[in-house]
């Protein structure tokens, strides 16, 4: 058994799939990581890694914990949402920070994706913080019975998911579409042949400190911390730090 093996194996069979499906094969590949970030399901972050020889590759990072209490389908729009993040890089023109832009929301549409600011129909297509939910009929929900077809599944599941994440999880948009049951209705996970036992955790969550450095952002990717209200620009694409 080589749980590493079988977990990322299974995230780039998705990851080609929908690359080939969605992207015809033209996005470049990169490094998938499972990440638990808070109050997200998954980011994407540009030329993150390099590699001894001095090649570059990007990031997409996919948070495990919402493996057992979401439909398999959301887990799929997490990753397909950061792969258009991944288009718009390499073939685009992304918005500044962390902004979803009309380029990013008109080809989320276009492979089946409608982006929302709420996650439900009638949200705003762009700002910082968008969501989306899957266009029925669309290529994305084809592309996604396509690849059910073969058998795929996620194998392995976080057993110890936070509270908040197993409500969030069983109230998703997915869960509603065509009546598709989170994997964890009963916060049990079921396999072919076993039975996983998914707990929720009873760790209280703590009283947020005052802040007093925030998270800045460059158009090519750079992070930094700063005090509330600073203006830096970067010195490697002249942008400014938002």
């Amino acid at each position: 058994m080589k749980p590493t093996t079988e977990t990322y194996s299974e995230l780039v069979q998705a990851y080609d799939a929908f690359n080939l499906a969605l992207f015809d094969g033209k996005l470049p590949g990169c490094l998938i990581t499972l990440q638990r970030e808070k109050h997200t399901c998954g980011y994407f972050s540009s030329a993150r890694f390099a590699h001894v020889n001095g090649d570059l590759t990007d990031e997409i990072a996919i948070n495990p914990s919402f493996f057992a209490v979401t439909p398999i389908i959301e887990i799929m729009q997490t990753l397909v949402h950061e792969m258009v993040h991944l288009w718009q890089y390499h073939f685009g023109t992304p918005g500044r920070g962390r902004y979803h832009n009309k380029e990013w929301g008109d080809k989320m549409e276009d492979i089946g994706l409608m982006p929302s600011s709420t996650g439900k129909p009638g949200g705003s297509k762009t700002g910082d913080r968008i969501a989306d939910f899957a266009i029925e009929d669309g290529l994305f929900l084809q592309a996604c019975k396509d690849l059910m077809t073969q058998s795929f599944r996620f194998s392995w599941y976080d057993r110890f998911p936070d509270e908040r994440i197993v409500k969030s999880g069983q109230n998703s948009e997915a869960c509603h579409l065509e009546n598709m049951p989170p994997a964890a209705t009963r916060i049990t996970a079921h396999s072919p042949n076993s039975q996983v036992q998914v707990r929720i955790s009873d760790t209280q969550p703590q009283v947020p400190s005052k802040q007093t450095r925030m998270k800045y952002t460059c158009s090519c990717g750079i992070n930094i911390w700063a005090k509330p209200g600073i203006r830096v620009r970067c010195c490697e694409c002249n942008g400014e730090f938002t």
